[in-house]
This record gives C-alpha cells, structure tokens and sequence, in this order.
C-alpha cells in the first residue's frame, strides 16, 4: 500500500520549521505525492503566524503542477472542556482542522481530563483528525478515545514524526493500542508525516512498518490518495469548492 497524501505539515509560518509552500510542492513532486495538506499551527503555538495568514489561503491554489493542496491548520486544545485556537468563523475558510494537544500551549492533566478534552472536541464537530494521539506525553484512556472516534467519524491520526521526536520517545506502545483497537472498532486512521522541513514529506517509514505489522484495511485509511482524502471530507461537509 503507497500513501499517496500528506494530510500533515507545517511550513515557515508555523515559526519553528523550515520550508516553504514552494519547497514542499517541489518535494512532493520528486516524491509523486498527489496531495498536501497545509496544516500550519493555530494561534496558541509561540511563534506562529496571526490568524489572518489562515484566511488569507484562499489565495493558495488548488492545484500546483500536478499536485493538489488542501488549506488547514493544526488546532490546539487549550482547555480540558475540548475547545480549540481557532475562531468560529475561520472553520468554513479551512479544509481540514486537526486537533492536537501540545503541553507548551496547555499543560496537561490527568488521564481523565486528557481524555475529556479530546471526547468534547470530537463532540464539537469541528476537528476531522486527531493528532499525534500516540504520544505518551498526553496520558490518555485509549479505549474510551477510540470509540469516541469511531461515534464521532474522526480519524486517529498515525503519526511518524511521533516515532523520531526525542520528546515523543517511548509513545511506540501507545500507538500500537491505538491502531489494535480502531482495527476492533473499525475507526479511521490518517498516516501523516508531521513534516516540519520538506526533506520530512511524505515520510512514512515507520508509521507504515506499523500498518503492515496490524494489516490496516485501505478502506479505513483515508488519506491514501487523493480521491479518498477528498471523499472523506466531502463527508464531514468540507471542501465545499474547489474540488467538485
């Protein structure tokens, strides 16, 4: 099975990573990607651009040298009730919204109110990824996590950057958990680079030595190719244009 979208990355406006939209599409060309998702950080992250930058996307093409692009953004939960960084009125300029925690933009807490922030965030209907879920950083009830995504029609998000991020080390078992269980309960799942410098694009590698050890059905990985990326948000009533 080839992963043929990256629903996942971050360019120089996110403040502390190093390409440009330019680089990544140069990248995802030399690597035959068919989609990139721009999934810049929202406004709890230091550093990163003001939310006019997230408006302002209308003006990125849909489509650039063969390589089709969608216009995100990478939530922050900022309280254990899931609310996220993002204004109300920014969510039908996006495409995509995934919901991360990020401990520098809110400290965590116990495993309970871990877990209700990601339920109420589901429950919200807003965020159509959660991110990086593996992370051993962020304590979580893996199960009650999955059948949240599951009621909820969100994909779990398998993420590789969690595999070779030093403060991520050892989230290797969780991300087991999580894939054993949503193959049970017939969740999503989204295989992302979390890419934060185009060489990053479209690496998968050890995110899919995972999905051929647990046999990932492809009909529940939804960003294997375009067309299956742009099904699954036409469902979760995104990509309203552009698309059709």
């Amino acid at each position: 099975m080839k992963i043929l979208v990256d629903a996942h990355v971050h360019t120089i406006a996110s403040g502390h990573a190093y390409s440009t939209i330019n680089d990544y599409i140069e990248e995802a060309k030399l690597k035959r990607l068919e989609m990139i998702a721009f999934t810049d950080h929202a406004q709890a992250m230091p550093g990163t651009a003001d939310p006019f930058y997230f408006y302002n996307q209308v003006v990125i093409p849909r489509e650039v040298e063969g390589v089709k692009i969608l216009r995100g953004i990478e939530a922050n939960i900022i309280d254990f009730d899931g609310n996220i960084d993002v204004e109300e009125r920014l969510f039908e300029r996006l495409d995509l919204v995934i919901g991360s925690f990020h401990p520098i933009c809110f400290p965590t807490g116990t495993k309970s109110e871990n877990t209700k922030a990601y339920i109420e965030m589901m429950k919200k209907g807003r965020v159509q990824i959660i991110g990086h879920p593996g992370n051993l950083q962020v304590k979580i009830d893996i199960v009650a996590l999955i059948k949240a995504a599951k009621l909820y029609d969100v994909a779990i998000e398998i993420n590789n950057a969690t595999f070779t991020t030093p403060s991520r080390s050892g989230s290797e078992k969780n991300c087991e958990e999580l894939i054993s269980l949503g193959i049970e309960h017939d969740v999503l799942f989204c295989i992302s680079s979390d890419a934060h410098i185009r060489y990053d694009l479209g690496n998968f590698t050890n995110a899919m030595k995972l999905i051929e050890k647990y046999k990932i059905p492809e009909k529940n990985i939804i960003n294997s190719t375009a067309e299956s990326m742009i099904a699954f948000l036409k469902r979760k009533g995104k990509l309203l244009n552009g698309f059709d």
